[in-house]
């Protein structure tokens, strides 16, 4: 009898473990084949095109503060068009943006003739102190989002090259390696020019978005909320069904946060697809946007523990990210940032690039009034031009007139 429960619980084990084996099996062969088609979402499209004219502006303000004494030859600057990838000339480009630069002539050799030279205006030295300003203003927010990307990487540490690249992406001030890690020694240490390294880790920094809401919505309800994705479709937006059941299952499981040690984590596990997708999550939830282009994220792969077809995360969760395509370039989007082409929580550091856009629109205004002053001073002029053809033509048919009248009494009197 022992023996039979015995060859039965064997049985049992072994069927479990075949069991385990396919569902694994099943995942490793499917997780890459699972794909989802991607659709155009117009509103997140529109979202980064809002963006696309003052960053055009900001590529030729920092073209000239890059330049000894912050001063440029004109001539130099329409020369560096293409590579600016200006799509107007740069006197046009001047035009329609005046409260940039102010033109001044200047020698560019003592000898030489005077040329147009380009300096910051006044209006633009405002906004540039004013950004100045918001920075000292957001230091520790600045320090927390470091902060947090050491400590979601392998090792806690990021190569100094790469954090300079991203730094548009995150707002770090452009010094920041400079001026703002040496006042920080108890987070920072700079590793020669090359790696940056988390010294001391910091418990209230290891909280993701996710499980910040989680906290705080266990706070209002008294219960206590597990973390996990806000994962939602647009309206209009289907997906297979074998690929919803997927999703379905992966939801369910436990959340792996992204500043959990992911060494011991199989590249090509469940876990594992959960860590990456929260690590994407917490990146572009630090972002200013909420987006960031996918080519950028690429340069983190070993930092970060991406595999090399990682981008397939951002089409296979559509209902957290969207992949934009605009401008010939892959943008990775965080779906629950925005309602519509807006976002939803501003990021305080987007008040520097606030600034330099209400700098923008005044410029334009004033160009508005400008080619309005020109356009009604043109009709004035076409109509006191009628007024006076009219009044030769009134002349000269009062002249015939008189003439003919002439002839007329004349022919009467004889």
């Amino acid at each position: 009898m022992f023996n039979h429960r015995h060859t039965i619980s064997r049985y049992q084990i072994a069927s479990k473990t075949s069991t385990a084996i396919r569902f694994w099996n099943q995942f490793t062969v499917s997780i890459s084949s699972l794909k989802v088609v991607w659709r155009k979402d117009k509103k997140l499209d529109q979202a980064i095109d809002n963006d696309k004219s003052w960053r055009q502006c900001a590529k030729v303000v920092k073209e000239v503060l890059n330049e000894p004494n912050q001063v440029i030859p004109l001539r130099y600057l329409r020369k560096r068009r293409e590579r600016l990838r200006l799509p107007v000339k740069i006197d046009t480009f001047l035009r329609r943006n005046p409260c940039l630069f102010d033109v001044y002539y200047d020698r560019i050799k003592p000898k030489t003739d005077p040329v147009k030279f380009l300096k910051v205006s006044e209006k633009l030295q405002r906004v540039l102190d004013q950004q100045a300003r918001v920075y000292v203003d957001n230091e520790m927010l600045i320090v927390e989002k470091l902060c947090k990307l050491l400590m979601m990487s392998k090792n806690n540490v990021v190569s100094a090259d790469k954090l300079i690249h991203v730094k548009r992406e995150f707002g770090f001030p452009n010094d920041f390696l400079v001026n703002l890690v040496p006042r920080y020694p108890e987070y920072f240490r700079l590793v020669g020019d090359s790696f940056l390294e988390l010294v001391n880790w910091n418990p209230k920094f290891a909280k993701s978005v996710i499980e910040q809401r989680a906290d705080k919505e266990s706070e209002l309800t008294g219960v206590r909320i597990r973390p996990s994705f806000d994962w939602k479709l647009p309206s209009g937006f289907l997906i297979r069904k074998e690929m919803r059941e997927w999703i379905r299952d992966w939801m369910e499981r436990p959340y792996v946060s992204p500043y959990d040690d992911a060494s011991n984590l199989d590249q090509a596990s469940l876990e594992m697809e959960k860590r990456t997708v929260g690590v994407f999550h917490e990146l572009l939830s630090l972002s200013l946007y909420k987006r960031i282009p996918v080519p950028i994220l690429g340069k983190f792969t070993d930092e970060y523990r991406f595999s090399n077809a990682f981008s397939s995360v951002f089409t296979r969760h559509s209902g957290l990210f969207y992949m934009s395509l605009k401008g010939g370039i892959k943008t990775a989007m965080l779906r629950e940032a925005y309602k519509g082409d807006q976002l939803i929580d501003r990021d305080p550091l987007l008040d520097i690039n606030d600034c330099f856009i209400e700098l923008l629109d005044e410029g334009h205004e004033q160009r508005e009034k400008q080619l309005k002053v020109r356009y009604q001073a043109a009709q004035n002029d076409m109509e006191m031009a009628a007024i006076r053809n009219s009044t030769s033509s009134d002349e000269s048919e009062e002249l015939d007139e008189s003439e003919e009248l002439d002839e007329s009494e004349e022919l009467y009197s004889s």
